[in-house]
């Protein structure tokens, strides 16, 4: 058998065990806790991209109005 397959299997056996017995623990079905997970991830992925594009805004929005004077005149 491949180390790949073995590995995939051990990963198989032990991985998602973590959320059944999560999911025991809170007295909750697996099935709302492997969606919880799934929401989550979507919603840091998306997260990060939006808060990427609002630092970019907004640095681009301060270069706009605090651009750099070289005399008095260009008031």
């Amino acid at each position: 058998m491949k180390k790949t397959q073995k590995l995939r299997i051990f990963l198989e056996r032990n991985g998602f065990r973590v959320s059944s017995r999560l999911a025991e623990l809170l007295g909750m079905k697996v099935k709302s806790v492997r969606l919880f997970f799934i929401y989550a991830s979507f919603t840091t992925i998306i997260g990060g991209f939006l808060l990427y594009l609002i630092l970019a805004f907004w640095l681009k929005l301060k270069d706009l109005i605090y651009s750099k004077r070289t005399s008095v005149f260009d008031l």
